[in-house]
């Protein structure tokens, strides 16, 4: 018996992030071939994108790097036109003279079209400065026609220059711009992209869900302001700003936009953007369910209004009002789930953990990065209260009150708690020996250790992975990870 081809279909299409197993189809016939093929090149970037940009000047990844990137930027040169290829030639570029069409028009597969990636296929191909724009011209072309269509578009950071990409292409003046961009479903680029290029994917993109977008310098126009007001379901935002924004026009012209989205948002993530009253902000955005801000005490938001966030489940932020965040946790209706909080303050962290285990019984996920000693009492009303936490994060890096927390833990856990992650200058073997033993005829913990880089003597760590390892045989632990802060 043989499964047709839309079975087919639909079984790779669960496999999609399963890169091994739709390797292993494409030996199996024609038809399985045929099939995982598309699957596989609809996004190839996903190999490269990842790569941070520090490894590049590690040997051995550089190179493996580069390696990738001209097998990749080869098979792309085998899409070109005879045209295209005369035109190369003639510019004294000389491709590999053994062309060979592929079986499969790969190019048409792709529908995540990142500008990094493509940058980084012509640096490591080797050819001069001077050319770089008329190979770059041409395998533009080959991406944007009529036969392509993109669901994404990147343009950020280039991994191998490692500067800010200037993103001035000319794309909308390519034959097949509007084809290929009208059915874009995300973006993610930075205010380093020409602005008429924006403009113009206003004029025919209105199916953008998910933008993503970086401040990295003072000079910033409306062509973003533009896309964002033209969406019909707006569901994820995510800004950031990584320069001292000065433009406060800019930034009341970008709450208003986004205030006209405040229906089909649902997640929002704003960080060091300084939106001028939050708490007033925030309360238009009804039916958020995941909100992350770092770093919003700009000006002090001094309204007495209660924010109410009816049906907000994730809740992440850093250096915010603290009365904001109290007054976000009190107005959830008890649906929030995940929380992750990062304040240095006691009185801070003691007044939003009280707010925690008041009213968040369902949290199944904390974050907290807090001096341990002070809050003990706390830490164990959140233990009483949250009987649904299953993950919990401690980030103390300076505290010596671990073997207080350890204890705290055996004796108040919820019978859902066994995943932790543990963030400490260094950790002291007895006190986490004495853990594991306590924590016997409970679930078998997934457990992560960071300590200080240098911190930690190599006998000493050694000595901490043989007592894992040990009450891992033992049942007591599952999973572990060591790693460094």
């Amino acid at each position: 018996m043989s499964l047709n081809e839309d079975v087919l279909s639909q079984i790779f299409e669960e496999l999609k992030d399963d890169k091994n197993s739709l390797y292993s189809c494409l030996l199996v016939n024609r038809l399985w071939c045929a099939i995982t093929v598309p699957i596989l090149w609809r996004n190839p970037n996903y190999h490269y994108y990842f790569l941070p940009s520090v490894l590049i000047y590690r040997t051995s990844d550089s190179f493996h790097y580069y390696s990738k990137l001209r097998k990749l930027f080869n098979t792309i040169l085998l899409h070109l036109s005879e045209e295209s290829r005369d035109i190369l030639k003639n510019q004294g570029i000389n491709i590999d003279e053994k062309y060979k069409h592929p079986l499969f028009n790969y190019i048409n597969y792709w529908k995540y079209l990142n500008f990094l990636i493509i940058q980084d296929l012509i640096y490591a191909s080797r050819i001069g400065k001077s050319k770089v724009s008329i190979i770059k011209n041409e395998i533009l072309k080959l991406f944007i026609n009529k036969n392509t269509n993109f669901v994404h578009l990147t343009s950020i950071l280039s991994h191998l220059t490692c500067v800010p990409i200037y993103f001035d292409y000319q794309l909308h003046h390519i034959s097949g711009f509007e084809c290929c961009f009208s059915k874009l479903e995300s973006i993610y680029c930075n205010n380093y992209i020409n602005q008429d290029i924006l403009k113009e994917l206003a004029k025919i993109c209105k199916s953008i869900k998910e933008l993503k977008f970086d401040i990295i310098r003072q000079n910033i126009t409306s062509g973003i302001i533009e896309l964002i007001e033209v969406q019909n379901n707006l569901i994820d935002v995510n800004f950031s700003n990584f320069v001292c924004l000065k433009n406060r026009s800019f930034i009341r012209y970008l709450e208003k936009s986004l205030i006209k989205h405040a229906d089909t948002i649902q997640c929002l993530k704003i960080n060091c953007i300084p939106i001028f009253e939050l708490k007033k902000f925030l309360s238009y955005f009804v039916n958020l369910l995941r909100l992350e801000i770092v770093f919003n005490n700009f000006w002090d938001d001094s309204n007495k209004e209660n924010l109410t966030l009816p049906v907000l489940k994730a809740l992440k932020v850093r250096l915010v009002s603290p009365n904001i965040v109290i007054n976000i946790i009190e107005n959830t209706k008890g649906h929030l789930s995940e929380i992750c909080l990062d304040y240095d303050d006691y009185h801070d962290n003691e007044k939003i953990i009280q707010a925690i285990y008041q009213n968040c019984s369902n949290l199944q996920y904390l974050k907290l990065s807090c001096e341990i000693g002070s809050l003990i009492s706390e830490l164990e009303n959140v233990l009483i209260n949250c009987q649904f936490l299953n993950e919990l994060v401690i980030d103390a890096p300076n505290n010596s009150d671990m073997d207080k927390l350890f204890i705290l833990l055996t004796k108040f856990s919820p019978i859902t708690l066994f995943k932790f992650e543990f963030i400490n200058y260094r950790f002291n073997l007895d006190d986490i020996k004495l853990f594991f033993d306590n924590w016997k005829d409970r679930n078998p913990m997934l457990l992560k250790l960071m300590c200080q880089q240098y911190s930690i003597r190599k006998e000493i760590e050694q000595q901490l992975e043989d007592l894992v390892e040990e009450y891992k045989a033992k049942g007591i632990i599952k999973k572990y990870f060591f790693g460094y802060y």
